[in-house]
Protein backbone atom coordinates (compact mmCIF):
# COMPACT_ATOMS: atom_id res chain seq x y z
CA UNK A 1 0.00 0.00 0.00
CA UNK A 2 1.41 3.35 -0.99
CA UNK A 3 1.08 6.20 1.47
CA UNK A 4 -0.31 9.45 0.17
CA UNK A 5 2.31 12.18 0.64
CA UNK A 6 0.28 15.31 -0.12
CA UNK A 7 -2.67 16.50 1.94
CA UNK A 8 -5.56 18.53 0.60
CA UNK A 9 -6.06 22.12 1.72
CA UNK A 10 -8.84 21.18 4.18
CA UNK A 11 -6.63 18.47 5.69
CA UNK A 12 -3.76 20.95 6.08
CA UNK A 13 -5.82 23.41 8.11
CA UNK A 14 -7.36 20.57 10.15
CA UNK A 15 -10.84 22.14 10.30
CA UNK A 16 -12.64 19.13 8.88
CA UNK A 17 -10.57 16.68 10.95
CA UNK A 18 -11.25 18.57 14.18
CA UNK A 19 -14.95 18.65 13.37
CA UNK A 20 -14.93 14.88 12.73
CA UNK A 21 -13.21 14.23 16.06
CA UNK A 22 -15.64 16.46 17.96
CA UNK A 23 -18.58 14.76 16.26
CA UNK A 24 -17.42 11.31 17.35
CA UNK A 25 -16.61 12.43 20.91
CA UNK A 26 -19.85 14.30 21.54
CA UNK A 27 -21.87 11.63 19.76
CA UNK A 28 -20.59 8.99 22.21
CA UNK A 29 -21.14 11.36 25.13
CA UNK A 30 -24.75 12.09 24.21
CA UNK A 31 -25.52 8.45 23.43
CA UNK A 32 -24.22 7.26 26.81
CA UNK A 33 -25.91 10.13 28.64
CA UNK A 34 -29.29 9.27 27.14
CA UNK A 35 -28.82 5.56 27.76
CA UNK A 36 -28.07 6.26 31.44
CA UNK A 37 -31.12 8.54 31.76
CA UNK A 38 -33.45 6.06 30.00
CA UNK A 39 -32.07 3.19 32.09
CA UNK A 40 -32.65 5.17 35.31
CA UNK A 41 -36.28 5.78 34.24
CA UNK A 42 -36.80 2.07 33.54
CA UNK A 43 -36.85 2.33 29.76
CA UNK A 44 -34.32 0.89 27.34
CA UNK A 45 -32.88 -1.71 29.70
CA UNK A 46 -31.78 -4.02 26.89
CA UNK A 47 -28.80 -1.90 25.82
CA UNK A 48 -26.12 -1.23 28.41
CA UNK A 49 -24.48 2.22 28.45
CA UNK A 50 -20.72 2.66 28.66
CA UNK A 51 -19.63 2.03 32.23
CA UNK A 52 -16.34 2.71 33.95
CA UNK A 53 -14.79 0.23 36.35
CA UNK A 54 -14.57 1.74 39.84
CA UNK A 55 -10.98 0.67 40.54
CA UNK A 56 -9.90 -0.47 43.14
CA UNK A 57 -13.38 -1.47 44.40
CA UNK A 58 -14.37 -3.42 41.29
CA UNK A 59 -12.36 -5.95 39.33
CA UNK A 60 -11.81 -6.05 35.60
CA UNK A 61 -11.09 -9.50 34.27
CA UNK A 62 -7.65 -9.57 32.71
CA UNK A 63 -6.87 -11.78 29.71
CA UNK A 64 -4.49 -14.69 30.31
CA UNK A 65 -1.71 -12.94 28.39
CA UNK A 66 -1.86 -9.77 30.52
CA UNK A 67 1.65 -8.51 31.25
CA UNK A 68 1.60 -7.43 34.86
CA UNK A 69 4.28 -7.37 37.52
CA UNK A 70 7.56 -9.20 36.98
CA UNK A 71 8.61 -12.25 38.97
CA UNK A 72 11.55 -14.63 38.93
CA UNK A 73 10.65 -18.33 38.79
CA UNK A 74 12.18 -20.80 41.23
CA UNK A 75 13.27 -24.43 41.33
CA UNK A 76 11.64 -26.82 43.81
CA UNK A 77 14.46 -26.20 46.30
CA UNK A 78 13.86 -22.43 46.22
CA UNK A 79 16.83 -21.44 44.03
CA UNK A 80 16.27 -18.96 41.24
CA UNK A 81 16.15 -20.42 37.70
CA UNK A 82 18.05 -17.47 36.21
CA UNK A 83 21.45 -18.41 34.75
CA UNK A 84 22.64 -14.81 34.25
CA UNK A 85 22.79 -15.12 30.48
CA UNK A 86 21.89 -11.41 30.10
CA UNK A 87 19.45 -12.11 27.25
CA UNK A 88 16.60 -10.35 29.07
CA UNK A 89 18.74 -7.27 29.67
CA UNK A 90 19.90 -7.33 26.04
CA UNK A 91 16.36 -7.64 24.68
CA UNK A 92 14.98 -4.86 26.92
CA UNK A 93 14.37 -1.72 24.81
CA UNK A 94 14.13 0.45 27.93
CA UNK A 95 17.39 -0.85 29.43
CA UNK A 96 15.76 -1.21 32.82
CA UNK A 97 17.23 -4.61 33.81
CA UNK A 98 20.54 -4.79 35.66
CA UNK A 99 22.20 -8.16 36.29
CA UNK A 100 25.40 -8.89 38.16
CA UNK A 101 26.50 -12.49 37.61
CA UNK A 102 28.21 -14.72 40.15
CA UNK A 103 29.84 -18.14 39.88
CA UNK A 104 28.37 -20.95 41.95
CA UNK A 105 30.57 -22.98 44.33
CA UNK A 106 29.32 -26.24 42.80
CA UNK A 107 30.93 -26.72 39.33
CA UNK A 108 27.83 -28.59 38.11
CA UNK A 109 25.63 -25.53 38.65
CA UNK A 110 25.62 -22.70 36.17
CA UNK A 111 26.25 -19.14 37.23
CA UNK A 112 23.45 -17.26 38.93
CA UNK A 113 22.57 -13.60 39.47
CA UNK A 114 24.17 -12.04 42.52
CA UNK A 115 22.12 -8.93 41.75
CA UNK A 116 19.03 -8.80 39.56
CA UNK A 117 17.16 -5.49 39.46
CA UNK A 118 14.35 -4.05 37.37
CA UNK A 119 13.72 -0.31 37.42
CA UNK A 120 9.94 -0.24 37.03
CA UNK A 121 9.92 3.50 36.35
CA UNK A 122 11.86 2.83 33.16
CA UNK A 123 10.08 -0.41 32.24
CA UNK A 124 7.55 -0.21 29.41
CA UNK A 125 6.07 -3.66 30.19
CA UNK A 126 6.62 -4.92 26.66
CA UNK A 127 7.40 -8.51 27.72
CA UNK A 128 10.55 -8.83 25.60
CA UNK A 129 12.48 -9.99 28.66
CA UNK A 130 10.06 -12.89 29.10
CA UNK A 131 10.28 -13.88 25.45
CA UNK A 132 14.09 -13.70 25.42
CA UNK A 133 14.65 -15.89 28.50
CA UNK A 134 15.77 -19.39 27.41
CA UNK A 135 15.16 -21.02 30.83
CA UNK A 136 11.78 -19.42 31.65
CA UNK A 137 13.31 -17.59 34.62
CA UNK A 138 11.34 -14.35 34.34
CA UNK A 139 7.58 -14.00 33.92
CA UNK A 140 4.98 -11.27 33.95
CA UNK A 141 1.96 -13.45 34.69
CA UNK A 142 0.84 -12.35 38.14
CA UNK A 143 -2.29 -10.70 36.73
CA UNK A 144 -1.63 -7.58 38.79
CA UNK A 145 -0.83 -4.00 38.00
CA UNK A 146 2.69 -2.83 38.71
CA UNK A 147 3.22 -2.03 42.38
CA UNK A 148 2.45 1.45 43.73
CA UNK A 149 5.16 2.82 46.01
CA UNK A 150 5.61 6.08 47.91
CA UNK A 151 7.17 9.04 46.11
CA UNK A 152 10.80 7.90 46.48
CA UNK A 153 12.02 6.74 43.02
CA UNK A 154 14.53 4.31 44.57
CA UNK A 155 11.64 2.19 45.83
CA UNK A 156 10.58 1.45 42.25
CA UNK A 157 13.76 -0.59 41.70
CA UNK A 158 12.70 -4.17 42.37
CA UNK A 159 15.53 -6.44 43.45
CA UNK A 160 16.07 -10.18 43.15
CA UNK A 161 14.56 -10.99 46.55
CA UNK A 162 11.36 -9.07 45.78
CA UNK A 163 10.99 -10.78 42.40
CA UNK A 164 11.62 -14.23 43.93
CA UNK A 165 9.15 -13.58 46.76
CA UNK A 166 6.41 -12.90 44.20
CA UNK A 167 6.79 -16.45 42.86
CA UNK A 168 6.54 -17.87 46.38
CA UNK A 169 3.44 -15.82 47.17
CA UNK A 170 1.79 -16.73 43.85
CA UNK A 171 2.45 -20.42 44.49
CA UNK A 172 1.24 -20.27 48.10
CA UNK A 173 -1.93 -18.23 47.60
CA UNK A 174 -2.86 -18.55 43.93
CA UNK A 175 -3.80 -15.74 41.55
CA UNK A 176 -7.27 -15.00 42.99
CA UNK A 177 -6.09 -14.63 46.59
CA UNK A 178 -3.07 -12.63 45.40
CA UNK A 179 -5.38 -10.24 43.57
CA UNK A 180 -7.57 -9.83 46.67
CA UNK A 181 -4.51 -9.01 48.79
CA UNK A 182 -3.37 -6.49 46.18
CA UNK A 183 -6.80 -4.83 46.09
CA UNK A 184 -6.84 -4.48 49.89
CA UNK A 185 -3.43 -2.77 49.76
CA UNK A 186 -4.64 -0.40 47.03
CA UNK A 187 -7.78 0.47 49.01
CA UNK A 188 -5.73 1.13 52.16
CA UNK A 189 -3.35 3.30 50.15
CA UNK A 190 -6.32 5.20 48.72
CA UNK A 191 -7.63 5.87 52.26
CA UNK A 192 -4.24 7.20 53.34
CA UNK A 193 -4.00 9.53 50.33
CA UNK A 194 -7.52 10.87 50.74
Amino acid sequence: MKRREEMTFLEKIYVVEIFKGLTITYGKLLKNLWLHVLRALGCKTSEAPGVAIQYPNQRRAYPPRYRGRHRLTLYENGDVKCTSCFLCATACPARCIYIEACEHEDPNVEKFPKRYEIDTLLCIYCGYCVEACPVDAIRMDTGLHPEVYPADPRLFIEDKETLMERSRILEDYGPERLYDMHMKRMQELEKVIL
